[in-house]
């Protein structure tokens, strides 16, 4: 079944007006008709599906068949926060995170990052990195779509996070996992997770120890050194599976 967002002044009490793009992508792509099923989201708390009534060129009009709360949405905010990796990386790390839960995704700059975004770059690569959000939480039927900040500096993200209850920086020189495990059995419903993760050459010592003086645990992933493409996805995928409601 397809799936949209729609802002909450376009539904109404028996029917939902769907506008913009998506007009023309249900119309001239994907070719729906009259009495043909959708699932709609307000982006905050709730499912609609839908049955199409009508279609015009700026407009199409769906019948509320039913109403769902809760949705699919993990019970705690996790947060990405993401050393800049080169190419396109990033472009992957935001589709898989969004389909595996993430609630907002922060790109940070780092020391041993190669990247570096000017005004203009950044504008365009957060309009990029918006529609690939979209897109994934359509596919994986999110009930909102997570945020992509605009760019921090690592001091500037602890600083964003500080008031966090957790906060996790995956460090390739920490050692047990027995820790990693205690540290991720402690995470409950409600929190907000802060996920550290360095660029392709990792974190200099002196950004982890700045970490810790903001709280973050540096924590061991296993023997095996993880891309940073992986390592948040792999910290994501634990917790998922922790923390996913029945």
């Amino acid at each position: 079944m397809y799936h949209f967002f729609v802002q909450q002044d376009q539904i109404g009490e028996t029917s939902v007006r769907i506008t913009g793009m998506d007009v023309n992508h249900i119309k001239n792509v994907l070719r729906m008709g009259p009495g043909e099923e959708i699932l709609l989201s307000n982006g905050v708390d709730k499912d609609y599906l839908c049955e199409i009534s009508s279609i015009s060129s700026d407009e199409v009009t769906a019948n509320i068949l039913e109403i769902r709360e809760g949705g699919s949405e993990l019970p705690v905010e996790l947060y990405l926060f993401q050393g800049l990796p080169k190419s396109d990386k990033m472009e992957l790390i935001i589709q898989k995170a969004v389909e595996l839960g993430v609630f907002k995704i922060v790109p940070v700059e780092t020391k041993r990052a190669v990247v570096k975004l000017d005004k203009k770059k950044e504008e365009s690569k957060l309009k990029r990195w918006a529609a690939v959000s979209e897109s994934a939480a359509k596919q994986s039927k999110r009930l909102m779509i997570p945020e992509v900040t605009g760019v921090k500096t690592l001091r500037e993200a602890f600083e964003y996070a500080k008031e966090f209850d957790v906060l996790l920086l995956p460090f390739e020189h920490a050692e047990g996992m027995a820790q990693t495990r205690e540290l991720f059995s402690r995470i409950k419903p409600g929190m907000k997770v802060g996920i550290f993760i360095g660029p392709e050459g990792g974190f200099e010592d002196g950004e982890v120890k700045l970490g810790e003086t903001y709280g973050a645990t540096t924590i061991t992933l296993g023997k095996r050194i993880l891309r940073t493409e992986t390592a948040g996805l792999f910290v994501l995928s634990v917790l998922a599976f922790q923390l996913e409601s029945v």
